[in-house]
């Protein structure tokens, strides 16, 4: 496939994540197209940290299109449950948002009085090519806790539930520019911008 300047490819295939990352990088000149519009099969996500899942994902999608690569390796951690969900946020259930967010609440049950502390952790991570030497990564966190009960409509995963310290607000309760503006993935992006300004 032609290498482009402006496309690169998005090496997933949440249209959370894609609405999100396409809304805040719309400016930089990077047209962000998911991965599966070249039918780019899913990267083994075997590594034990954000940071490597990211880089094999972005590895693999340059690998299968000749195209610059963005991942995103993201997910909750609860030190309550011992880190968990962690690297396996997305797929903790194994049967999507709603029963991870059902899991995650019956896991806090012996919690209901004590810590409940969680954060979510973003790492981005975009290649020029499945060989790159210096890959930019980009980290980002947002901390707060876990909600006894599901709360908002907006955002996706386990915004229901994750509680903002600074407002009682879930996630899930705000709006795409407040979300922008606090979230992990928005501290990530804006780390990333700066870093392909250089």
């Amino acid at each position: 496939m032609t290498n482009s300047n402006n496309i690169t490819l998005l090496a997933s295939g949440n249209p959370g994540k894609l609405k999100e990352l396409q809304a805040a990088l719309s400016d930089t000149g990077l047209v962000l197209q998911p991965q599966s519009d070249f039918a780019v099969p899913e990267a083994d996500e075997d590594g034990l940290t954000f940071i490597e899942n990211a880089l094999k994902k972005a590895r693999n999608a340059a690998l299968h299109t000749g195209l610059p690569a963005l991942a995103d390796d993201s997910g909750l951690v609860v030190p309550a449950l011992g880190g968990a969900p962690g690297i396996h946020s997305a797929r903790f259930s194994g049967e999507g948002n709603v029963q991870n967010n059902i899991k995650l609440l019956q896991e806090m049950l012996p919690f209901e009085g004590e810590d409940r502390r969680a954060w979510f952790i973003c790492v981005l991570v975009r290649v020029t090519s499945a060989n790159d030497p210096t890959p930019l990564i980009a980290e980002g966190y947002w901390h707060g806790h876990i909600a006894k009960e599901p709360s908002g409509t907006s955002g996706f995963g386990y915004d229901p539930l994750f509680q903002i310290n600074a407002s009682g607000q879930t996630a899930a309760e705000l709006s795409p520019a407040e979300k922008q503006t606090l979230s992990h993935r928005g501290k990530a992006v804006r780390t990333l911008r700066q870093k392909l300004e250089r």
